[in-house]
C-alpha cells in the first residue's frame, strides 16, 4: 500500500489555472522549528506541470520577498507565517503572465479614486507610512482607506491612534516587496475580499487516485 505524504495544511487554492491547462494549484502551510514554510503543489501529471509550479514559486519570491528553505519550501525571512499576505502573494503569482518577467512592485501607485499618487514609506523594523501627493481635499480619507486595506490584506497592525497613516508587521521586520504587492490591491480591498471568498468556494484539490 502506498504511503500518503504529509504536505501540510492547505490554505489557498486556484481551482483552474488559466495559464496552464486549467490545472488546480494549491498552497500548503507547514510548521517546523524554524517557523512557517509553504509548499506550492498540484496533483496534475500533465507534462510541464512541474515547470509551471516552479514558475509560481519563483514569482512568489519576486513578488513577496520570500526565500527558499534547504528543503525547497517557501518562507518569509523573518520566519513568521504572515498567512493572509502569503495567500495574496500566491494568488498574484498564479495570475502573473509566464511570458513576462515577474518583478517586485513599486512603492507608489496611482489611485484613480482620488486622482493622486499614493506612496508607502518604510521606516524600518516592519513599520510603514502611507502618504499622498496633491492638495488636502480628500487626501486624509483615501490615505485612511489604503492604510485599512494594507491592514486587511497583510494582517498588519495600526501603529497607534496618533499615527493613523502608519501600519506595521507584528514580526517587527521589513517586507518591502510584500508591501508593494499589497499596495496595488489596497485601494479596492472589498473586491479583493470578494474574490478570495469566491475562490475559496470553488473546487477542491484531489489526487489523481481520488
Amino acid at each position: 500500500m502506498g504511503q500518503i505524504a504529509n504536505i501540510g495544511r492547505r490554505i489557498e487554492l486556484v481551482p483552474m489555472d488559466s495559464y496552464f491547462h486549467d490545472i488546480a494549484i494549491a498552497l500548503y502551510q507547514q510548521q517546523s522549528a524554524i517557523g512557517s514554510s509553504f509548499l506550492v503543489h498540484t496533483y496534475s501529471r500533465i507534462e510541464g506541470a512541474s515547470q509551471r509550479i516552479q514558475f509560481v514559486v519563483d514569482a512568489m519570491q519576486a513578488l513577496g520577498g520570500m526565500e527558499l528553505t534547504e528543503s525547497g519550501l517557501l518562507r518569509f525571512p523573518c520566519g513568521a507565517d504572515h498567512q493572509l499576505a502569503c495567500k495574496r502573494v500566491f494568488l498574484e503569482a498564479c495570475k502573473s503572465d509566464p511570458m513576462q518577467l515577474v518583478e517586485s512592485r513599486p512603492d507608489t501607485i496611482f489611485d484613480k479614486k482620488s486622482n493622486r499618487n499614493m506612496t508607502v514609506l518604510s521606516y524600518g523594523n516592519g513599520r510603514y507610512q502611507v502618504t499622498a501627493d496633491g492638495d488636502e481635499a480628500g487626501k486624509e480619507r483615501r490615505v485612511s482607506a489604503i492604510t485599512g486595506g494594507l491592514i486587511k490584506l497583510g494582517d498588519m497592525i495600526a501603529v497607534d491612534e496618533k499615527n493613523p497613516d502608519q501600519v506595521a508587521f507584528p514580526c517587527g521586520c521589513s517586507h518591502n516587496a510584500l508591501v508593494g504587492l499589497l499596495l496595488v490591491r489596497a485601494p479596492n480591498v472589498r473586491a479583493v475580499v470578494r474574490e478570495q471568498q469566491i475562490t475559496a468556494s470553488r473546487g477542491v484539490l484531489s489526487s489523481p487516485s481520488q
